[in-house]
């Protein structure tokens, strides 16, 4: 698949399909955290945006428990799953749809909602499986340049829906840079939408989200019928490696969702987890929250070395420039990297951290930065979890 530079065009441009088996495959390599010794250096992996804790441990007892009975098949088609989240998130089941992670549930939308030859509109750069997987269901992908802030250009994707548009994704906040639509505007673009085509509302980092940031997703539903809400429980909840994903919406597209809805597709341990998860609250809480400060106190280091780095709020940083990732990769670290160079890593286990920072700005300033964040305090990543910071957690 040819891919055109966003920064070098100031409209709209449509991406075609083929080769998105072997895209895929590069795209889906090793894991973050996951260090190696190459040639006597210490390798990290910051590729994708994963949650660098191993789940809870009773998130891990919840999922042996229902490993002891692995020869038994699980629900023809899932019911249990998609009723523990509706109670979650206050909805009734019959608008959860599950999937294997929130990539296959969008998957599932592309193929149901949408049809070959049509057009699906998304930001770029965005999450690499909207373009990926549009041309797996016969898309042709709309990419809209985002804006000089990083942000995305909700005008400007609202420009490009024309007679051929069959979907819209916007994240929030959004991958790869973090940046977060003001509620003002994504309301006011989603109201001008055309009801017949459905939004996805991609959420897959709205754990990460502030209190005042975050918006009411059934008043959201109320108001616009074709939304649907994509969330995960691969980052804040640290399950990635289980592929749990959902969406929820107006009953009469979830319903048309479900048509591809895989039989024994959703195992019994990812019913345990998240039931496990829901219950841990507390704890998952304290751990976006530790999250979180490593993410400022990395941004804030690498700002001061003049690097124009966007305000996140996920669990990665966005380093927009060329040059990033060959950089980074000299010092053994590699990240999900861009066509003009910018690079994206994923934040929060403390050694990749301070490797990045020794990379971009050298030993002797990373240890006046550490210093200085010590003494005011801000440097501790073991904070008790503070509910109107952090987040309570959101599925």
């Amino acid at each position: 698949m040819s891919i055109r530079s966003a920064e070098d065009e100031s409209r709209p441009f449509v991406l075609k399909g083929g080769g998105t088996e072997r895209s895929m495959r590069r795209r889906v390599r090793s894991v973050q955290g996951v260090r190696s010794r190459e040639n006597g250096a210490r390798r990290f992996d910051l590729t994708l945006s994963e949650n660098p804790f191993p789940p809870l441990p009773s998130v891990m007892e919840a999922m042996n428990s229902a490993l002891a009975h692995a020869n038994r098949y699980p629900e023809f088609l899932p019911e249990r799953l998609p009723r523990l989240i509706a109670d979650r998130v206050g909805a009734d089941a019959d608008q959860v749809v599950v999937g294997a992670g929130a990539t296959g549930v969008a998957l599932q939308i592309m193929q149901t909602l949408a049809g070959p030859g049509r057009e699906m509109v998304f930001a770029s750069p965005t999450f690499d499986g909207y373009p990926i997987m549009a041309a797996m269901a016969g898309l042709e992908s709309v990419a809209v340049p985002l804006d000089s802030s990083g942000r995305q250009d909700l005008w400007g994707m609202a420009r490009a829906i024309g007679e051929r548009t069959a979907l819209v994704a916007v994240c929030r906040p959004h991958n790869p840079t973090g940046t977060v639509a003001a509620a003002s505007e994504l309301k006011a673009f989603l109201f001008g939408v055309p009801r017949h085509i459905p939004v996805i509302l991609d959420e897959a980092y709205a754990e990460f989200l502030s209190a005042e940031e975050a918006l009411d997703p059934l008043e959201l539903l109320a108001r616009y019928p074709n939304l649907l809400i994509l969330r995960t429980f691969s980052k804040a909840y640290g399950l990635a490696g289980l592929r749990i994903g959902y969406a929820f919406g107006h009953r009469d597209l979830v319903r048309r969702v479900r048509r591809l809805q895989v039989p024994f597709g959703m195992p019994e341990t990812a019913t345990a987890a998240v039931a496990a998860s829901y219950a841990a609250a507390t704890e998952l809480n304290e751990r976006v929250l530790r999250i979180t400060v490593q993410r400022e106190m990395l941004r804030t280091t690498l700002r001061r070395s003049a690097i124009r780095i966007p305000r996140s709020r996920g669990n990665f940083l966005y380093l927009p420039g060329p040059g990033m990732v060959e950089t980074l990769a000299r010092a053994g670290i590699a990240a999900k990297g861009y066509p003009d160079g910018s690079a994206r890593i994923a934040v929060g286990d403390v050694a990749a951290d301070r490797a990045v920072e020794r990379a971009l700005c050298g030993p002797a300033l990373v240890r006046v930065e550490r210093a200085a964040a010590e003494e005011s305090g801000v440097w501790s990543t073991t904070a008790p979890a503070d509910p109107v910071r952090a987040g309570n957690l959101r599925t």
